[in-house]
């Protein structure tokens, strides 16, 4: 997305940032999953989960979560070499630095939230400086998609993941923001307090308003023309649709994770079609990235589960 946001649609250029990524979140899930070990393994929910279950040990966990990203970082060589921007592997390394210290805090500090955010943001900024090293030229257009892809996680994080866990996460003590601002699961029953909802909303209201207000103030968003009409009225339907499973998770009177894990999947499937979408301004082609995410995330439950939007080890 950094580099689409720089104009760059080079195929070969975008796949190897793609696999970048793609290994790079494989890492951080992985080590995530081997540090939430003890915590996730007391959660009956949850028991079939790789590690959890045994299925993979601990050893081949780390061997496969190092192996992830020692590939990241080759593939991210060699880009830079034919690129002449090794500038953006030092974004990388700081990019692989939040991601890990998020892991290792995840559960122990109340901004851990924060800190895989700021992982994102430099994560899409690495895309666009393989562009443009120089960071005082890079584009309005891509500070922007850092901003959205930081708004993003964020919401994924404090209310999607701090959601989905909350029973668990507060019987074995651990230090979430949902458990901080009162969110509780008491005899079976989920009471969220004022205070996250509003968190939570505006999180999704920021995130709106950094989709629309740049299609009426940044010159290439701003040419009257069917496209443009075609990504208000999309961008619209979709932004208010991802309001829907917020409500329907916070209307639950009883907690229950496979139906909140549900809201969550068809939250995802929204969420991650704005920023194509309104790249399409640079490049039409770029709407097709909008079916990549859920596609993904559609065939592994139904592979993995047996399902289509309710995975059973998310």
């Amino acid at each position: 997305m950094g580099a689409i946001a720089m104009q760059q649609y080079n195929s070969v250029h975008l796949l190897l940032l793609f696999f970048v990524g793609f290994l790079g979140h494989t890492y951080g899930f992985i080590l995530n999953d081997i540090l939430d070990y003890k915590i996730d393994k007391s959660s009956k929910e949850i028991s079939i989960r790789p590690l959890v279950s045994g299925t993979i040990s601990i050893k081949k966990a780390w061997t496969l979560a190092l192996a992830s990203m020692i590939a990241a970082f080759i593939i991210a060589i060699y880009l830079a070499s034919i690129t002449h921007s090794y500038f953006s592997l030092i974004i990388l390394i700081i990019s692989a630095f939040f991601v890990t210290l998020y892991d290792f805090i995840s559960k122990k500090f109340y901004f851990g939230d924060f800190v895989v955010a700021s992982g994102i943001f430099v994560l899409i900024l690495y895309g666009a400086t393989t562009v443009n090293e120089n960071i005082c030229q890079i584009s309005n257009i891509a500070w922007l998609v850092c901003i959205l892809g930081t708004i993003q996680v964020l919401y994924m994080q404090i209310v999607a993941g701090g959601i989905k866990d909350i029973e668990n996460d507060y019987n074995m003590g651990a230090k979430t923001l949902a458990i901080k601002m009162g969110v509780r699961v008491t005899d079976g029953n989920l009471k969220v307090s004022v205070g996250y909802k509003t968190t939570a909303y505006m999180i999704q209201i920021t995130n709106a308003l950094f989709v629309f207000v740049p299609l009426f103030i940044i010159k290439e968003f701003n040419t009257p023309s069917i496209l443009r009409y075609f990504q208000l009225i999309t961008l619209s339907i979709i932004a208010l649709s991802m309001f829907i499973p917020t409500y329907k998770i916070f209307s639950m009177k009883r907690f229950e994770r496979p139906k909140a894990i549900k809201f969550i999947g068809l939250y995802y499937t929204c969420n991650f079609a704005l920023v194509p979408i309104m790249l399409m301004s640079l490049n039409p082609w770029a709407g097709l990235l909008v079916f990549f995410p859920p596609l993904g995330f559609i065939f592994s439950n139904i592979i993995l589960h047996g399902t289509i939007l309710q995975p059973k080890t998310m």
